[in-house]
């Protein structure tokens, strides 16, 4: 009796392990934010038909849509970083969400294309405010030898946002006639739910004068509280390779989301749900793609031969697209994108930038490593447009995005990852 009513009292303070682990968790509903990201992203697509007769827009500005959306998204990656480094990145994180779902309803209210591409832009504003500080709250607390797939785990919420967007679109306007606003409100629906899951879900962490506070009375302190300057992140050759690769698959992957449906109906003549269809591959094959890479990078400890198989076969899914007339040599050529094209590629470099970035400065590093990639963004939507209308032909935009993988390509042969020590056998870390 004495025995167990001391082990009673030991056990009194004792916190149990929880059922689920916090860091799953916050794989969990960040990939509920990247399906809500991306489907709010791609509702768009399939209706600038309808916008176009509407508004009476040439391909060009049908482009400049989706840029202006990225021009704000841009605009706010590094002030986000900055400031979800100084304040918490729940505080940052939370509000932007929000903020991104109401305003996708407002812009489906918009009765001019001017109003409508202001509401867009501030949709784009909201929504840059998540990648930095997501991933800097993730990386922190996912274990150290999970880091690639759980980070592949939260960007396969990208392809199942990108085909619930186009399907969304598609059958509502499409197949059930209704007008092209109603996707804009049900996506705003959507979320508004996730934002309010995030702010249940993820712990509020600390300032960065909370950080210094704790590291002056720890025992052994550490420069945890110390602002990163901004030039710091560009003297890392790692991280400037993962820019490089960023930039260009992203730049072929926004291509493809705005003008594969439109070039699927022009070009190729396929009309309503199968349009959806077809340009759900990608995202659908970018799932098993993606995870099934990020575990073999996990396990060899090694970034660098995986984003080497995968950029070459990503250059030549992406000009076969055009180059092929047959369909069957269009359907491979997506399924190949979405197994090594830009989906499958970025949990790859998110790993890249938390294995070279500064700990304190994770929410700084992965906006600026997205303020980067996201540039390409703006470009791809607008640079196809005008292509397209100065050639006739869409396949010009095709074959350049196609080219910037190949530079993509030889810049990985500068990842230089000697002194990466393999964390396949390490502890989990705790969170």
């Amino acid at each position: 009796m004495a025995q167990h009513s001391m082990r009673e009292q030991e056990g009194v303070g004792l916190k149990r392990e929880p059922l689920i682990p916090y860091w799953v968790k916050l794989v969990t509903v960040f990939f509920l934010g990247w399906v809500a990201l991306y489907a709010t992203r791609t509702v768009l697509n399939p209706v600038m038909g309808d916008m176009q007769s509407e508004f009476g827009l040439t391909q060009a500005q049908l482009g400049l849509i989706v840029s202006v959306n990225f021009i704000g998204n841009v605009a706010l990656q590094v002030p986000s970083g900055l400031m979800g480094d100084k304040i918490g990145r729940k505080r940052v994180l939370v509000p932007g969400f929000l903020i991104g779902g109401l305003f996708a309803a407002v812009a489906g209210g918009m009765p001019t294309f001017f109003l409508f591409m202001a509401a867009w832009f501030i949709v784009g504003a909201g929504q840059g405010t998540y990648y930095g500080p997501q991933y800097g709250i993730s990386s922190s607390a996912i274990p150290a030898k999970r880091i690639t797939l759980g980070s592949a785990i939260i960007n396969s919420g990208m392809a199942f946002g990108t085909s619930i967007g186009y399907y969304l679109s598609s059958y509502s306007v499409s197949e059930f006639g209704l007008n092209w606003r109603v996707p804009f409100f049900i996506i705003a629906g959507l979320s508004i739910v996730v934002a309010i899951m995030m702010y249940v879900v993820v712990k509020r962490d600390p300032s960065r004068k909370e950080r210094q506070a704790a590291a002056a009375a720890s025992e052994n302190p550490e420069d945890i509280g110390e602002k990163i300057k901004l030039s710091v992140l560009f003297k890392n050759k790692n991280l400037l390779v993962s820019y490089i690769i960023i930039f260009a698959s992203i730049y072929g992957f926004f291509m493809l989301l705005t003008w594969l449906p439109y070039y699927l109906e022009a070009d190729r003549g396929i009309v309503g749900g199968r349009v959806a269809f077809v340009s759900s591959i990608v995202p659908w094959a970018a799932i098993p793609g993606s995870l099934l890479l990020s575990m073999w990078s996990d396990k060899i400890g090694k970034r660098k031969p995986v984003l080497q198989l995968m950029l070459p076969i990503a250059f030549l899914s992406v000009a076969s697209i055009v180059f092929f007339e047959s369909m069957t040599m269009v359907y491979i050529a997506l399924i190949l994108y979405g197994i090594f094209g830009k989906i499958s590629t970025n949990p790859i470099l998110v790993a890249v930038v938390a294995d070279n970035a500064p700990k304190q400065a994770y929410s700084t590093a992965f906006s600026v490593y997205n303020f980067l990639g996201m540039s390409a963004s703006i470009l791809a939507p607008y640079i196809t447009g005008f292509l397209a209308d100065k050639t006739g032909s869409l396949a010009s935009g095709f074959y350049l995005a196609a080219i910037l993988l190949v530079v993509g390509f030889i810049a990985s042969f500068f990842l230089d990852e000697s002194n990466r020590p393999n964390v396949a056998d390490e502890e989990p870390v705790k969170a």
